[in-house]
């Protein structure tokens, strides 16, 4: 049965770990998955909401910055899952979460952009 799971270059190497740690890794990855698709969401939120007349031009930049962010998470988020399994099936250490982060970052940099850019439109008015 193991032969038959994609992907290959997971599956198909090592030795089958013990079940638990494989659905951690797995939890852990649709963890990440969520996190990603509320990036997603409220870029998509931000971005229609830019349509009314009363809010600033740059709230759909802010929404598409959202957007891309949780789409490149949800790819580092099965690339952290397949080298964990990988890691687990060879017994070799677990790698470091390097999208962490990543993610931290990116919050951060999307939260001083909106503060900045609203500082800025508050001054306008």
């Amino acid at each position: 049965m193991a032969d038959e799971r994609t992907p290959r270059s997971v599956y198909g190497v090592g030795e089958e770990p013990d079940p638990r740690f494989s659905l951690a890794n797995e939890r852990t990855a649709l963890a990440w998955m969520r996190t990603a698709l509320a990036l997603v969401g409220g870029g998509v939120a931000m971005v229609s909401l830019a349509s009314l007349d009363s809010l600033p031009a740059w709230t759909a930049l802010v929404g598409a910055a959202a957007c891309l962010g949780g789409a490149t998470l949800s790819l580092r988020a099965v690339g952290a899952w397949a080298r964990v399994e990988r890691a687990l099936r060879l017994r070799q250490p677990l790698p470091a979460p390097c999208a962490l982060g990543v993610l931290a970052g990116g919050v951060v940099v999307l939260a001083v952009l909106t503060l900045v850019l609203s500082v800025v439109e508050l001054r306008g008015r």
